[in-house]
């Protein structure tokens, strides 16, 4: 996705069009809440519980805190730069656009992966309903089914997301009622007040960290909505979507994970196949019997397609972005936009080649190489906010000034480099082989750095942000 020439960052000129601007505050919020899969706690739950001793809420609040720093300078740099690409535009235009490439290649990775997590969590659901069929038939329908949907309409995508994702919070609160009766009657902990699931005897605090850096993927759509800012009725309510996104969803994972924690403070005797894949159904069926674990994973299904419905688009919209950036082949293809549909079509259709990875994969694999470009794209955001309004913008002329542009987004980086200290050997090593090939692909496309780097940043440019190009 190489820039061979010096093309302005406020050019309105794109591929073939540009993306339709139909998203109102709401559709964004559920297309954030889509994307972070409200479900996805007991897909992982029996994961975390291993690595935790027994204390997922508590990985999730830890997670969550995290976030919510980051979430800040997300919504400051949006209002700045109002473009789809989050940190790759936001590192290539305060920064460089050498190093936003290798910011966006990283977080590729992440984002990338995330559509071919949920065809796997869909195999798991199908295979524990029809043994007998091959496993990879669900991943071909499945991919086929959502990459149509998202390259023909967005719009018709963030409302079918909607509906998606209140089926699935109706039976998380259905799990919820059920789980309280059955902790009445002495099941698990036997109680609703019980403070262990949050902390007991022989936790290791650096194991719980450890969970923390697993389960915060999960929230990995909060920073998704900010692919669609080109995409919402006004730039403005992204900003507001982001915070929305981020409470509700974390408070749905916190208090499915309190409960679950409650009803199952031994994972010793779940199976081997719902620890690498899926604990879902195993949990639905001791809670509430067949009939729940229908149900419930039927709501974890709407989950699913919501997740990959939102992470399909958002990825598409980042290699989109990326394309946009530069000239030749590669370029033009994710570059390109559908005449009739207004989408990225080209992009949609890459990431579902990529997610019928999932025929060959398991969840546990793929979990180990998520995360890394998440935690470098968090990083760089809030470092961003301090290059962009401390350094660039010189505001830190009072002590609330200094809070906002340099303490707020310096608390961001710090928690994020704990998570970075306690990221898994697997994510790491995998994460340093991809972002190495990224290194080698922008030497290949700058002609070693002969050649500049532009960035534009769509049709909304804010005067304080001038075009941006490599020295």
């Amino acid at each position: 996705m190489a820039a061979e020439d010096t093309t302005s960052a406020t050019s309105t000129e794109g591929k073939s069009g540009h993306l339709a601007r139909t998203l109102g505050l709401w559709a964004i919020v559920g297309l954030g809440l889509g994307y972070m899969t409200p479900t996805v706690v007991f897909d992982t739950f029996g994961i975390v519980s291993e690595e935790t001793g027994g204390v997922v809420p508590t990985a999730y609040l830890m997670a969550l805190v995290v976030m919510m720093f980051t979430a800040i300078s997300y919504g400051r740099m949006t209002r700045v730069f109002p473009s789809a690409g989050s940190a790759y535009t936001y590192t290539s235009a305060t920064m460089s656009p050498n190093l936003g490439f290798l910011i966006g290649w990283a977080a590729l990775l992440d984002y990338l992966l995330l559509p071919l997590v949920n065809a796997l969590i869909i195999r798991s659901y199908m295979y524990s309903f029809f043994p007998g069929a091959p496993e990879w038939i669900w991943v071909v329908i499945y991919v086929a089914v959502v990459t149509t949907m998202v390259a023909v309409s967005m719009t018709n995508t963030s409302r079918i997301n909607m509906i998606l994702v209140t089926f699935c919070v109706v039976l998380i609160g259905v799990f919820f009622l059920l789980s309280i009766r059955a902790l009445m009657n002495g099941v698990g902990n036997g109680t609703i007040l019980s403070m262990d699931p949050a902390w007991h005897d022989g936790v290791d605090l650096g194991l719980v960290i450890t969970g923390a850096t697993i389960v915060a993927f999960s929230f990995i759509g909060f920073d998704a909505i900010t692919m669609y800012t080109e995409e919402a009725k006004q730039p403005s309510l992204v900003p507001r979507a982001i915070l929305l996104a981020l409470l509700i969803g974390g408070g749905i994972f916190f208090a499915a994970a309190w409960f679950t924690q409650s009803m199952f403070p031994d994972v010793s005797d779940f199976s081997q196949e719902s620890l690498e894949n899926s604990a879902l159904p195993e949990i639905a069926f001791n809670v509430g019997g067949q009939l729940f674990k229908i149900l419930l994973t039927a709501a974890a299904f709407a989950a699913t397609m919501a997740s990959s419905l939102s992470s399909h688009a958002s990825v598409s919209r980042l290699l989109y972005v990326m394309g946009r950036n530069g000239r030749g082949p590669v370029s033009r293809f994710f570059g390109y936009v559908h005449p009739t549909f207004q989408t990225p079509a080209y992009a949609i259709i890459f990431v579902g080649i990529v997610s019928l990875g999932a025929i060959a994969f398991n969840l546990d694999f793929i979990a180990s190489l998520i995360n890394f470009g998440a935690l470098i794209a968090f990083t760089f955001v809030n470092l961003t906010v301090i290059v962009f309004f401390a350094y660039r913008q010189r505001e830190v002329k009072s002590a609330g000034e200094i809070w906002r542009n340099i303490v707020l987004p310096g608390i961001g980086v710090a928690l994020t480099v704990l998570l970075w200290v306690y990221l898994s050997a697997e994510s790491t090593r995998y994460g340093i082989i991809w972002f190495a090939i990224g290194v080698v692909v922008l030497l290949w496309i700058t002609r070693f750095f002969r050649k500049p780097m532009t960035i534009n940043l769509g049709e909304e440019v804010p005067d304080e942000a001038p075009a941006t190009k490599a020295d």
